[in-house]
């Protein structure tokens, strides 16, 4: 759907699912563009953020917590780790696995690539003042649970 179309589209005739596509596609371009000066896409962003919340985690676990799949957890570590923004440790009680952690330079990266994200919330949320961003993200996270849910527990890139 073109810009000019949904703005002359009634907004009751456009499935909620529909809008949230949208929206999300539009977020991961403008993420994406925006973090070409830090070297890092949406994915790769992610497992930082990711690594950030959940500190000697190994790659196994990422993968299950992010439904994203190994070869592609992988593949993305490893770029990272090249970049010097993510540390490998091997787990001192099973061998076979390595502990992932975030560099000093991998926090710096993640600080200033929130900056983005909080000027995507700021133009679309605050901007408009359509409704309280904290009231908004308690409304996201609670439908982020029942598709959860509604899933099985899963959700894709979640």
């Amino acid at each position: 759907m073109s810009f000019e179309n949904l703005e002359n589209t009634d907004a009751k005739t456009i499935p909620i699912g529909k809008l949230l596509y949208m929206i999300g596609k539009g977020y991961m371009m403008y993420v994406n563009r925006n973090m070409e000066e830090f070297d890092i896409n949406m994915t790769q962003l992610h497992l930082l953020f990711e690594l950030s919340h959940n500190a000697n985690v190994n790659q196994e676990k990422i993968a299950e917590s992010c439904s994203i799949n190994k070869g592609a957890v992988a593949r993305s570590i490893k770029k990272l780790e090249d970049k010097g923004l993510v540390a490998r440790q091997v787990d001192e009680n099973n061998r076979r696995q390595n502990k992932l952690s975030l560099t000093k330079e991998g926090e710096e990266i993640l600080q200033k690539s929130s900056k983005v994200l909080h000027q995507w919330e700021d133009s679309v949320i605050l901007e408009e003042g359509y409704v309280k961003k904290e009231l908004l993200q308690q409304v996201l996270k609670e439908i982020a649970i029942k598709t959860m849910e509604l899933n099985n527990g899963e959700c894709i890139n979640g």
